[in-house]
């Protein structure tokens, strides 16, 4: 027997460690990716969700589920976030792998839940409240939540599906190195790659070890990251002051947990690259970067270089999955020897305004 609820949580000092404690020991029994644990949902979550929508699900008096969303009220209607920011200082922070947080393991009944869960958000009562129809904005979703979606009653718009490239470190059955699984032409860009770059000095990957350090790292990092995106006429991903605080305060929390990895890649004493990556339960998310592609000769790839030299490190410490998260850029495809799909949906009920505009549009268009 489930029952769902939704409230309004207070998110001050004592709600955070509240919400937080529930939300870890949740995490802890739900096969989660990082993106659903309480570091990233938590950081800064007073600021980030404005208005926020808990809803929880129990069966049996036992807590299963757990679903935290920013309410955006707007002469559009009303609309629920899932574990993202309505704020529009920080919409360039991604959210991959995203979804409800859920201790189910049964795939048949855990879309269920799903679907239960996004119906309750779409027409439930928020405590005293009343009842509106919401749309759902769920960003960065699996294939299993997105078909949960279209069980919710209303209309499903896809704005997106990306693949997520990743690599499967665990050892194959002829026991080779990660460079003896890629293909011929990869093996010989990336060796000759690393082969100019140690002319410079040794290859070396190095994991800041405190928050401080961490945060130079970053500070560094987002030196080129914006350096090659302005060279590209656009902006880059660090472009509001808030969304740096955000990537500040996931380091200070995340470094010593060991949750957070900022990585720095030299040949001798020249920066190839830094590596902002994830690590949750053995999978590794290389969520974001910045190259010195200025200083890059012909043949050196530091793309190619960093994440590969970044795999072979995460393998000698056990990890199974260096996850490239979204996108189709050629060194996460060289690199990676498997895929996933991502989809950024709207989840409409039929009388909302975004769905009777949704549905005129559709109609001018036959």
């Amino acid at each position: 027997m489930f029952h769902t609820t939704m409230s309004q949580p207070v998110l001050d000092e004592a709600g955070l460690r509240a919400l937080g404690r529930k939300w870890r020991a949740l995490a802890a029994a739900s096969a989660a990716s990082y993106f659903q644990d309480w570091g990233w949902v938590g950081c800064m979550a007073a600021e980030r969700y404005a208005d926020p929508v808990l809803i929880e699900v129990k069966r049996n008096e036992t807590l299963v589920g757990l679903a935290l969303f920013d309410r955006r009220v707007g002469p559009g209607g009303i609309s629920l976030h899932l574990q993202e920011s309505t704020d529009p200082s920080l919409a360039s922070i991604f959210v991959e792998h995203n979804g409800p947080l859920l201790s189910i393991a049964d795939p048949v009944l855990r879309q269920s839940v799903f679907a239960a869960l996004f119906t309750y958000a779409i027409n439930g009562p928020i405590g005293t409240m009343t009842t509106r129809p919401r749309r759902l904005v769920l960003s960065g979703v699996a294939p299993d939540c997105a078909d949960a979606a279209t069980m919710a009653g209303g209309l499903v718009a896809k704005k997106s599906a990306r693949i997520a490239p990743y690599a499967s470190l665990g050892s194959d059955a002829l026991q080779r190195p990660f460079i003896q699984r890629l293909s011929r032409n990869t093996r010989h860009q990336l060796r000759r790659s690393n082969r100019v770059y140690t002319a410079q000095g040794p290859l070396a990957v190095r994991r800041a070890e405190t928050a401080e350090e961490g945060i130079t790292y970053l500070n560094d990092m987002i030196v080129l990251h914006d350096r090659t995106w302005v060279a590209r006429g656009k902006k880059g991903a660090f472009s509001t002051a808030s969304v740096r605080r955000f990537y500040q305060s996931l380091l200070s929390d995340g470094v010593c947990a060991g949750e957070v990895d900022m990585l720095r890649v030299a040949a001798g004493d020249a920066v190839v690259g830094y590596l902002m990556n994830f690590t949750h339960a053995g999978t590794v998310s290389a969520y974001q970067s910045g190259f010195d592609y200025a200083a890059a000769g012909p043949h050196q790839k530091p793309g190619l270089t960093c994440h590969f030299l970044a795999i072979e490190h995460y393998q000698s410490l056990g990890f199974h999955t260096y996850d490239f998260l979204a996108g189709a850029d050629r060194y996460k495809l060289s690199l990676a020897n498997a895929q996933r799909q991502l989809q950024w949906l709207d989840v409409m009920p039929a009388w909302h305004p975004a769905s009777i505009g949704t549905r005129l549009r559709q109609l001018m268009h036959l």
